[in-house]
């Protein structure tokens, strides 16, 4: 599979940002921690692009600026202050934070930068209330060993997380600044990386890292991946936002072949002789055609005195609906484009036409009315003169660009590895520097005191794991790929459960959850300490494991004695149970005859299906054949 990128110029770099577990925010002493419920402060803001002192304006902040969005903001006077409402300058660096990303540069072998210089990063979509992102970069040059192979590290940044989106409807979106300041960690490669399987296990080696310090926040949206994707011919596509380390690959490989469908687009459009001269800002309006048409979008547009805007595409019939990956065709890019561009809910195009209540005559008077020839597309869109216009803009712009190159953009990552398009990629323009935090030298003291307390790499806790806890290699390596490792320790250090059986729950138990649907995110660290603990003291069998954790997960205030009353696990006294093994038995004669001692296992299943997590398995299966044995000599 490998010989497959290689063949088509595959190259990859990873940036992986990770929420660092401190305990206050970057900039300001507020925890670092979300909230549910009501807000109590809410606020509005609407952001502008202002100019460089090259007098340049980023293409993205300008981008983000045209949508004519406002921005609502809500807070609690417990994870946000002034600093993040941009009320009040941000406090100096956090200690802890600034620790913890210069320990993490020293695994990674990088050379720790002389001073930490905080700079800017225009940031226009709304989530940041300053309009920028503060960022430093911590080290450089450093490197991680992928079986042998290293990978160079580029560059580790210490960063302010950005708020969190709640909702987008029409003009107004809504975040909350709760996760606005929470230390975030970025680590860049270079772009080495040549395969979709090499760029998941790269982005799972930085992650075992950053959890080796014991400091990497726990849960769905503490660790997100962006990927920087370019084949030959190609162009270079950043793709945001990608939060399950299974993706990653799946996402490159996607992308790949979204970029050769283009790549196809375009050599067939030679083949047709396609000029970009033949593309024009030529939209006409064919409103008249659709006065009495049974599409119920555009007869909802003309109602609201809407109109209808077509233009022509030289040479771009049946290419729009062509499909480049599973729910990606040109068309629908097209669209994503118009939306994001000209404010417009969708657009039409030949290609998927008729359909929609749009008939053939009225497609006919279209392609008339903008002499359109048989190897032309048309594409329009219902909605008022502006919105109309900019949308079909962005569409002639992205046709020439097919003619032309696969275009340079930034792209947003779906759950089933499909990418959408976000933004034009960022320019240089972007980043200046902080006035309103003075910049530092790091001392000697400070990093050959961080130099002596590294945390163990993951090969050498893999060993110890083995070594001191007995964990076969295959549940080590889960463990240390684990979000829970850090507490796993303290959980058998504190219950005194069997180290076995705490690693298969905090890895195999809990992933087997996640997949059936149990928000394992929300179960807190105590709450699992607590359950453990109440096993240790034989309080709760380790087979109620599953249910109490899936109870857990919905009541995330509660703990295990909660759990055990509301499930009814409590466990039965040594009379209770045999006297409850006693009644199968009886209720299993027949089988008994016929299988005599054969029959423990089958009993035992019974048994502890009836008895619900109640009992431990070994008790059992000993009174379990301890009946037989009266029975059957």
């Amino acid at each position: 599979m490998t010989s497959i990128y290689s063949e088509i110029g595959l190259k990859a770099g990873l940036e992986v940002h990770q929420q660092l577990d401190s305990r206050t925010k970057l900039f300001c002493r507020c925890r670092s921690k979300l909230f549910s419920g009501d807000p109590i402060i809410t606020f509005m803001r609407q952001l502008r692009p202002t100019q460089s002192e090259l007098g340049q304006v980023d293409p993205a902040a300008l981008f983000e600026f045209r949508k004519g969005v406002r921005i609502i903001y809500e807070a609690n006077d417990e994870s946000s202050c002034l600093v993040e409402m941009d009320e009040e300058p941000p406090h100096p660096l956090n200690r802890e934070a600034t620790e913890i990303a210069l320990t993490v540069a020293l695994m990674m072998k990088a050379k720790l930068v002389d001073e930490l210089h905080i700079m800017r990063k225009a940031v226009l979509d709304g989530s940041n209330t300053t309009g920028f992102q503060r960022t430093c970069v911590v080290a450089t040059d450093g490197e991680i060993d992928l079986k042998g192979k290293i990978v160079p590290i580029q560059h580790i940044s210490l960063e302010e997380d950005a708020a969190r989106k709640m909702e987008e409807a029409d003009s107004i979106v809504r975040y909350r600044i709760d996760r606005l300041g929470i230390p975030l960690l970025e680590v860049a490669t270079a772009p080495v990386i040549h395969s979709p399987q090499e760029a998941q296990e790269t982005a799972l080696a930085i992650g075992q890292v950053l959890r080796a310090t014991g400091k990497a926040k726990r849960g769905l949206g503490t660790i997100r991946q962006d990927i920087n994707i370019s084949i030959r011919d190609g162009a270079l596509v950043e793709i945001k936002g990608v939060q399950e380390l299974e993706l990653v690959s799946k996402i490159i490989e996607l992308e790949a072949q979204r970029q050769l469908g283009l790549l196809e687009i375009r050599e067939e459009l030679e083949r047709r002789r396609a000029k970009e001269k033949d593309f024009k800002d030529d939209f006409r309006d064919v409103s008249a055609i659709f006065q009495h048409t049974e599409c119920k979008i555009i007869r909802e547009a003309l109602d609201q005195d809407k109109r209808v805007f077509a233009v022509r595409l030289p040479k771009f019939a049946d290419l729009l609906g062509r499909e480049l990956v599973s729910r990606t065709r040109l068309g629908s890019e097209m669209a994503d484009i118009a939306h994001f561009w000209g404010r417009v809910g969708g657009l039409f195009h030949t290609d998927e036409l008729p359909a929609y209540g749009i008939t053939n005559e009225e497609i006919n008077k279209i392609r008339q009315h903008l002499e359109a020839e048989s190897l032309d597309a048309i594409v329009f869109v219902a909605d008022n003169l502006r919105n109309a216009k900019d949308a079909l803009k962005a569409v002639i712009r992205r046709a020439r660009e097919a003619l032309k190159t696969v275009p340079e953009e930034t792209r947003g990552a779906r759950v089933d590895g499909t990418t959408r398009y976000l933004r034009p990629r960022p320019g240089a323009a972007r980043m200046y520097p902080e006035t309103d935090v003075p910049s530092f030298r790091l001392s000697a003291d400070r990093v050959e005191k961080l130099s002596g307390c590294i945390p163990e790499l993951p090969k050498v806790r893999i060993s110890r794991l083995v070594e001191d806890y007995g964990l076969n290699t295959k549940l080590a390596k889960q463990m240390v790929d684990s979000e829970y490792a850090s507490l796993f320790p303290m959980i058998v250090k504190e219950s005194a459960v069997s180290a076995t059986v705490v690693a298969v729950a905090l890895t195999e138990t809990i992933k087997a959850l996640k997949r059936d649907g149990v928000d394992v995110e929300r179960i807190s660290d105590t709450q699992l300490r607590d359950l453990f603990i109440l096993i240790g003291s034989g309080r709760l069998a380790k087979e109620a494991i599953p249910e109490v954790l899936t109870w857990l997960a919905e009541h995330e205030d509660d703990e295990g004695e909660e759990a055990i009353e509301a499930l009814g696990l409590a466990m039965l006294s040594r009379k209770e149970l045999e006297i409850a093994v006693e009644e199968i038995v009886r209720e299993n004669t027949k089988l008994v005859e016929d299988r005599r001692m054969g029959a423990a296992g089958i009993l035992m299943g019974l048994a502890m299906k009836r008895l619900r997590g109640r009992v431990e398995a070994k008790q059992v299966g000993e009174l379990v054949k301890k009946q037989l044995k009266k029975l059957v000599g």
